[in-house]
């Protein structure tokens, strides 16, 4: 359990993605009150980003890091104490109300910074300057929560939904940045492996020009939001991740579940940043539709592509989705086509949609968790350490 990062924050992904969503439901039909933090809209929001959100990105960066440096993975009691400081800030959020606002800033803002360290200790040390930026935007991650809960605390008023926007932005840059890297790659090893002749393009002048355009948005949206320029940013930067793929073979891919469902975690990325952008620029598109493409849509469905894959790689396992796993995939691509579609449909159709999306988000993150419970508790089959 405790061998290699992925395997506690991926199970807690998983479980807090179902119940917080269903708690969301709950708490926006009446059936409980919300913690009294801000407006149950802004503690959703937070829960989603800070909550489910980071503790995927921690599994998968703890995973990937030491990979890519060669030093040791974080592990045991200092795996143990992350993965605490997450459940803690987690507890703090759901007892808001009930504790005084600065304890609650205090134990939930300890969990990123703490994140950053650790992977900056890794890189910094090798001199992976390629990847300096990964733990910058951590960092920006949690710059943004302590804007939010500043907020909370009545230090700036009006911060935390504008901060909010800007940590689903540094979510999509780091989607548009490793999704970049680790879907081509493990797109040409699938062909080859299956002995299909195609050839998988990356030009790394277009990744370059989508990450900062990407950039540009997020700036945007912190200093200028819903301007022109932001709605400008977001419609190109939407058309250069859709660019990038065009040399990925995305339709080869369709036959093989654990690469497909990466492609169209960034297929999504590129709609809500389009989507995004055309509302910002006037046509009759509703905001929140765009913003679940990228939320609902592009963050869910990549995390779990990452997590039912990355589980299977590094506990020894082959490739290969255990029975029934492709429905996590359906699932959460449904949910996020209901939720964006809650967004433009007649308001009298607004509510079933909703509540479609929440379940059926929620049915993908507990499917994923009753299926990899098995492998993400025990030893590696292979007998190696992890």
């Amino acid at each position: 359990m405790w061998g290699r990062g992925f395997r506690p924050f991926f199970l807690a992904a998983g479980g807090y993605g179902g119940a917080l969503t269903l708690d969301w439901i709950a708490i926006w039909r009446g059936i409980w009150p919300a913690p009294a933090w801000l407006a149950s809209s802004l503690w959703h929001a937070h829960e989603m980003l800070f909550g489910l959100v980071a503790a995927a990105i921690a599994g998968f960066l703890t995973t990937a890091v030491p990979v890519w440096t060669g030093r040791r993975a974080l592990a045991g009691p200092p795996l143990m104490a992350l993965t605490a400081l997450w459940a803690a800030g987690r507890l703090a959020m759901l007892s808001a109300g009930a504790l005084p606002a600065g304890l609650v800033a205090g134990v939930d803002l300890a969990f990123l910074p703490a994140l950053a360290l650790v992977l900056a200790r890794h890189l910094w040390r090798t001199g992976q300057r390629r990847n300096y930026g990964i733990p910058c935007v951590i960092a920006a991650l949690a710059l943004a929560n302590a804007a939010v809960h500043a907020q909370a605390l009545g230090w700036a008023p009006s911060s935390a939904s504008r901060t909010l926007r800007f940590a689903v932005d540094a979510v999509v840059i780091l989607i548009v940045v490793i999704g970049g890297r680790i879907t081509p790659a493990f797109t040409a090893n699938a062909l080859r492996l299956r002995g299909v002749a195609a050839v998988v393009h990356s030009h790394p002048w277009l990744d370059r020009l989508a990450v900062a355009f990407v950039v540009g948005v997020a700036i945007a949206d912190l200093l200028a939001p819903g301007s022109p320029a932001s709605a400008a940013l977001s419609c190109m930067a939407g058309l250069l991740v859709a660019a990038r793929m065009a040399g990925w073979q995305t339709a080869r891919t369709w036959s093989d579940p654990l690469v497909a469902s990466l492609h169209a975690g960034m297929a999504w990325v590129a709609i809500g940043l389009l989507v995004v952008g055309a509302g910002g620029l006037g046509w009759p598109l509703a905001g929140t539709a765009g913003l679940h493409a990228l939320t609902a849509g592009a963050m869910g469905s990549m995390i779990l592509a990452v997590m039912t894959r990355v589980s299977l790689g590094h506990t020894g396992r082959p490739l290969v989705l255990p029975a029934g796993a492709a429905g996590c995939y359906l699932l959460v691509h449904a949910g996020a086509a209901a939720r964006v579609g809650a967004g433009l449909a007649p308001v009298e159709q607004q509510t079933s949609l909703l509540v479609a999306a929440g379940l059926l988000w929620a049915a993908a993150f507990w499917l994923f968790t009753l299926l990899y419970w098995r492998i993400l508790t025990r030893p590696r089959v292979d007998g190696k350490e992890g």
